[in-house]
Order: structure tokens, then sequence, then C-alpha cells
């Protein structure tokens, strides 16, 4: 029996456009292989070339190579791309791994996981290695044996990672909530106005939180000094465009009755959001608000690497020092404070089901 694909009975026109789209697919993917392939495969194993040079001109032969090939397969079934855009009509009585479509993504899936070993440069020989187990055997029983003299010292600067985290999270609550309303897409239909907002909006928080709080705090420790306050910045604005996001996407999820009934009787927009969309967010709301304290205080460790102040610039002082025993201290005070958070995050989401 064969199935019906989505774009088996399609319009002409969406499918030309699939078709376009899935041999754009075909081409990436085949000049992706025949790249690695090169690189890889011919340059550094056969030809055993230690350091491979990169030239542009390898790539644009490489596209060359990959819309020739695309471009046959465009005529058969084994193109991915007619595959993921249903194109192609699979039979239900026959496994799918025995198609030639498939066969090849998990071929493009192992050459990429094979390509990942090499680049990492994966090598379980120098993993357990002779001098390598010594040095781990070296760190972890000076991590195993903590300093308890700088415990006092730990603790306080666990708690500053607490409260910049918390803040951080405070200050970010009022700003995406009001942010949220502009960036939901059902919100910010009704004109051609209020739609550009909320794609200009869009846009400016999907920069803002591709850039890791680990940048924006060395951003900010430059602006504004190495310490707490630029991690806490660091984390408020990664917080605002994160819970932003959330934020405006539970408001895209609610269901449509209730403002559609408080617009017909003429209610005013922000009676609308207030009494209609606000009721059926505010639960999940708190769960994405706890859920995000909880990684603030742990990104809040990471960030102090590089000067945002608490805990993690302690542990990256003792660390640049070799003071291992030190270090083993501010691990164990760092997994106790995640564990607790992590704890009471859980029980506190628990209670708001």
């Amino acid at each position: 029996m064969i199935t019906k694909q989505p774009l088996a009975e399609a319009m002409p026109v969406k499918r030309y456009q699939a078709s376009i789209k899935a041999w754009c697919m075909d081409v990436l993917l085949w000049s992706y292989s025949f790249l690695v392939l090169y690189k890889l495969g011919y340059q550094s194993w056969w030809l055993d070339l230690r350091h491979v040079d990169f030239f542009w001109s390898e790539p644009l032969y490489s596209l060359l190579v990959g819309g020739l090939v695309a471009s046959v397969l465009s005529y058969t079934k084994a193109s991915v791309g007619k595959a993921c855009y249903g194109l192609i009509a699979f039979d239900e009585g026959r496994s799918l791994f025995r198609t030639a479509s498939v066969r090849l993504g998990l071929l493009f899936l192992l050459l990429t996981f094979i390509a990942g070993l090499q680049i990492s440069q994966v090598s379980m020989r120098e993993f357990f290695s002779d001098s390598g187990l010594a040095g781990a055997q070296r760190i972890f029983t000076a991590l195993l044996n903590p300093n308890f003299a700088i415990f006092e010292d730990a603790l306080f600067a666990a708690v500053e990672t607490v409260y910049m985290a918390f803040i951080a999270t405070a200050l970010a609550i009022p700003v995406a909530f009001v942010l949220a309303f502009f960036a939901a897409r059902n919100l910010m239909k009704n004109s051609a106005l209020s739609f550009a907002i909320y794609a200009v909006l869009r846009f400016l928080m999907n920069l803002t939180r591709s850039i890791e709080p680990l940048v924006w705090a060395i951003i900010f420790s430059v602006w504004v000094g190495i310490g707490p306050f630029s991690g806490m910045l660091a984390l408020f604005l990664h917080s605002v465009a994160s819970l932003t996001k959330l934020y405006s996407e539970q408001i895209e999820a609610i269901q449509d009755g209730p403002v559609e009934a408080m617009t017909a009787t003429g209610a005013h927009p922000i009676q609308v959001i207030w009494y209609g969309v606000v009721p059926q967010v505010v639960l999940p709301y708190l769960s994405y608000t706890i859920y995000r304290w909880d990684i603030n205080v742990r990104m809040a460790t990471v960030i102090g690497l590089v000067g945002g102040g608490g805990i993690g610039t302690m542990l990256m002082q003792y660390q640049g020092l070799a003071r291992w025993n030190d270090v083993g201290m501010l691990v164990i005070v760092i997994a106790a404070i995640v564990w607790l958070m992590d704890y009471a995050s859980a029980k506190i989401r628990a209670h708001l089901k």
C-alpha cells in the first residue's frame, strides 16, 4: 500500500517550490560530504598531512560537484531533500531503512560523526596513557582532599553567586513580562506597525539570546569592571531575552475564545490582555521563572571564570595557581549549592502544577 504524502496532490506552484527547496538541500548535503571527504579522507588520512590548509576555492568546487549530483538524484528516489519535503511516497509495507534516501541520510550522519571525531581529536590512546592517568590521579587526589580552611570564604562567595542570580532574575521578570506581549505574534498581527514591532523585537531577542552569558560577562567586565555587577548584568540581559521568548510562546498558545469574547464586548486592549490573556499564562510564567533562576545560579558559577564575580572568580584564581585542594573545596560548595537549588526549584514547580 502506498501512502499519500502531503504534497502528492498539491498545487503545481507549491510542488515546484518544494522541489526547489529539496534540490537546494541535496546540494548542501552533497557539497558538505565531498568537502569532508576531500579534507579529512584524502588530505588528512590518505596524504597524512599534519596541518591541512583551507582555501575558499574548495567549497566552491564542492558546491559545483554537489549541484551536479543533486541534479541527477532529483530524478530518482535517492534524493534526501525530496524525502524530507514529502515529494516521495513510501511503501508502508517496506522498512524505511531499505529506501535509498533514508540510507543516504544515515550515511551523511555517519560521515558527520566520523568528521567530528577527527576534528575533536578524540584519542583513547592519550586518554589511557600512563602520563595521562598519572596526572588524573594527582588531580583527583587533591580534589578529594579539600582544604577546609577556605570554607568560610567559599561560602560567602557562594552566597554572592546565589544573590547575583536572584537579582538578575528578579529584574528580568518585569521587563520580559512587558516585552512578551509585543513579541507574541497573535497579539501583534492586526496592523503593519504592530507586526513590524513584533519582527524587530523578535530579532533583537534572538540576537541577544544567541550570545552566551559568558560573552556578555566579558563585555560587561570591561564596561563596569570585574565583579558581581558585571555578572549580574550578563545574566539579566540573557534572562530577559530567554524569558521573553518563553513568555511570548506561551501567549501564542492561549485559547482565543476569551480574547475574542472580550474584544466583541468593546473592552480596551489593556483590559483584554489583563483579563483574557494573563490568567491563562500566569502559572506557566511562574514555572518558567523558577526554572530560569535555577539556570542563572548555574550560569553565575561559570561567568565568574571571566570576571563575573562570585565563587567562579575564586575557582579561576585557585585553578590558575594549581591549588587543587582549594579547588576541591570550591567544587564541593558549588555542587551543594546547585543540588539544593535544583531540589528547591523542583519542589516549587511540582506545587505549581
